[in-house]
């Protein structure tokens, strides 16, 4: 069970979600004496310093380059509106198909094992007192100046985006015909998507990364992206999986954003060479985190939370094996208590 992926049929997942939040909801920021009021301490391990995370450049003198100045032709002036198409970005449905648009050659930011990182998808306006280099927030819910404050920081920032299911709540939710819709996800106002139908999908998810790059953000992160498990509501295959998950990467990858496989545990050899890093909730829960290796031995960060879990369960695993670990509440507001 997590916070959105491996769901169980809609009832029983509406109730451990309900235990889930009784037992999140039961500590707070303030347990913590010797922690920052986010439940972080206050200076961040010196391979997680915030600068540029995750690349290399040997001509800078502590191997990271600065971050992108201002009117660099290569990112999106702060201010420019969601639904923009930054120049050279492929408008969604321009490709011909059977053709793959060029890549940014070496332009893509590539999260390396050990960032520390905060995950703030509720709780109303972003944190941004949080001192760490990666900050992973809701593409709709925030503009790009909010991108632009958190890079003025030195921080990198991961456009959240639903990818496997329809969400009444949000601004192009029209735009998704009801033949797209399947069962519901256990999550209020979420339908699976009928993945199978890459050629209506594939245009509405282009749209979903150009906002997420005409706003500046650097990566993204696809949610509920391994519906063929699930009571979707259509017969899907894991390879119906794997084909809709690698054509999100591409997507990704023309727009020159890093990319994170979320969950997916079974698919992570086949689709670790299509993404730069992954998200995962409660592979120590389960017993799972040595599924999620991969990725750190391929050299791509491995972004963790639990919620059950105090840090003393977890964390000395999670350390082990290179991750970037948290504790979280379910509702993922501004809450954190870090490894």
């Amino acid at each position: 069970m997590n916070r959105r992926n491996r769901l169980l049929p809609a009832a029983l997942a509406l109730a451990t979600a309900t235990a889930l939040l009784a037992t999140s909801c039961s500590s707070s920021g303030s347990d913590d004496g010797d922690d920052s009021a986010d439940g972080s301490p206050s200076t961040p391990p010196a391979a997680t310093a915030p600068g540029t995370p995750g690349t290399t450049d040997p001509g800078t003198p502590d191997g990271t380059p600065p971050p992108t100045p201002p009117g660099d032709p290569t990112s999106t002036a702060p201010g420019t509106p969601s639904g923009t198409t930054p120049p050279g970005t492929t408008p969604p449905g321009t490709t011909p198909p059977g053709t793959t648009a060029p890549q940014p050659t070496g332009a893509r930011w590539q999260p390396t094992p050990g960032l520390a990182w905060q995950w703030q998808l509720g709780g109303g306006p972003v944190d941004q007192s949080v001192d760490v280099p990666v900050y992973d927030i809701d593409g709709f819910e925030n503009d790009a100046s909010v991108v632009a404050a958190l890079h003025a920081k030195g921080r990198k920032v991961i456009c959240y985006i639903n990818a496997g299911s329809w969400e009444d709540f949000r601004p192009d939710s029209a735009s998704f015909a009801k033949a797209l819709q399947g069962s519901d996800t256990g999550w209020k106002g979420e339908k699976w998507f009928d993945i199978r139908k890459l050629d209506q999908l594939k245009p509405l998810m282009a749209a979903r990364f150009d906002m997420c790059k005409g706003k500046g953000f650097d990566a993204v992160e696809p949610d509920t992206i391994e519906a063929y498990n699930q009571n979707s509501g259509f017969p899907l295959t894991p390879d119906d999986q794997l084909k809709y998950n690698r054509m999100l990467a591409q997507l990704a990858h023309e727009r020159g954003l890093a990319i994170g496989l979320k969950n997916d545990l079974d698919q992570i050899t086949a689709l670790l060479p299509d993404f730069d890093f992954a998200v995962n909730e409660e592979c120590s829960q389960f017993d799972e985190c040595d599924r999620v290796a991969p990725f750190v031995k391929a050299g791509k960060a491995v972004f963790h939370v639990e919620y059950k879990l105090d840090t003393g369960q977890f964390c000395a695993k999670a350390k082990s094996l290179g991750f970037s670990s948290m504790q979280k509440k379910l509702d993922l507001n501004a809450w954190r208590k870090p490894c």
